[in-house]
């Protein structure tokens, strides 16, 4: 009896670690942030809070075209994976997940989203999905980012399409808020990225991907950061008399830009890793809190386009 319980408790240990290698194929952390620009751009699409169910709908399609797109990620990446420390835990390095079985997990989930969008929601939101897969596994992944130093701002836009995608699954078109608000993302990578990368240019570098900080000064890297902060900074002003707007919104769109700002300036006057840390830390704080704000400021005042 003991070793049937035995049995059955290692056999259920062993279930769970595999459904946590396969949940980690998706790189969840990065669902999280694209699943917080997605919902906000329905809200303001709709000028209110869209039916529960669409909402659902449309944050589990996003989730699985999300992940599946990640899956794909690290089946390409595999190779330079084992050769950074930051990504040396990943289940296709350990063994935890085969390559073979990676590969299925990814098609079958970028297969469900597109169903899911499609039968459910609308074909524009299926092809926004499916597309910026497309865009991420053959324009970044298997071409861009072994190859250009612009690999992270050209591949930033499947990262981007979340926004698109949100509205379209609300209007069944896209819009110049939508555009705008994928703009804003867009621009928000480089220096979000290159933030990261700084820290982990080392890796980068043994793993031979040209990121911004492996092939130039982190003083260089930083001013290509300002750059787009600025840009950043400039677009989340204009969406907001193009959205009509409110206070709520503005607020945080001018002070939390500043203080972005602020931040990769300070990188440009302190450059090293400790202070780029720092902007890459603060840049998801401002990204989550610029999303939130669009909603909040529409669902407050019940406005919006």
């Amino acid at each position: 009896m003991e070793k049937s319980t035995t049995t059955i408790e290692t056999s259920s240990r062993r279930a769970a670690a595999t459904l946590a290698a396969f949940v980690m194929l998706t790189k969840p952390r990065i669902i999280e942030l694209l699943l917080i620009t997605t919902v906000p751009a329905m809200v303001l699409a709709k000028g209110g809070m869209p039916r529960l169910s669409l909402v659902v709908l449309t944050v589990v399609g996003g989730a699985l075209g999300a992940g599946g797109a990640n899956a794909f990620n690290m089946y390409i990446d595999r190779d330079i994976d084992q050769l950074m420390q930051r990504t040396q835990g990943r289940p296709l390095v350990t063994g935890a997940v085969s390559p073979k079985a990676a590969l299925i997990f990814a098609f079958a989930l970028e297969i469900a989203a597109f169903l899911l969008f499609s039968i459910w929601v609308n074909l524009l939101s299926a092809f926004l999905t499916v597309g910026a897969c497309a865009f991420y596994v053959f324009i970044y992944s298997l071409w861009l980012k072994r190859t250009s130093r612009q690999n992270i701002v050209i591949g930033g836009a499947a990262g981007a399409a979340p926004a698109l995608i949100g509205w379209a699954a609300v209007e069944g078109s896209l819009s110049l808020s939508a555009v705008i608000l994928f703009a804003i993302i867009f621009f928000w990578t480089p220096p979000h990225f290159w933030a990261l990368a700084i820290k982990y240019a080392e890796d980068y570098e043994a793993a031979e991907v040209p990121m911004l900080p492996v092939v130039v000064s982190i003083r260089s890297t930083a001013k290509s950061m300002i750059l787009y902060t600025v840009i950043v900074l400039a677009l989340s002003l204009w969406f907001h008399f193009v959205a009509d707007l409110n206070l709520i919104y503005l607020t945080v769109a001018v002070l939390g830009g500043l203080v972005f700002l602020w931040r990769t300036v300070n990188l440009l006057r302190l450059p090293n890793a400790t202070q780029a840390m720092k902007v890459f830390t603060y840049s998801i704080v401002y990204l989550g809190a610029l999303f939130i704000a669009v909603a909040i400021d529409v669902l407050t005042y019940g406005t919006g386009t």
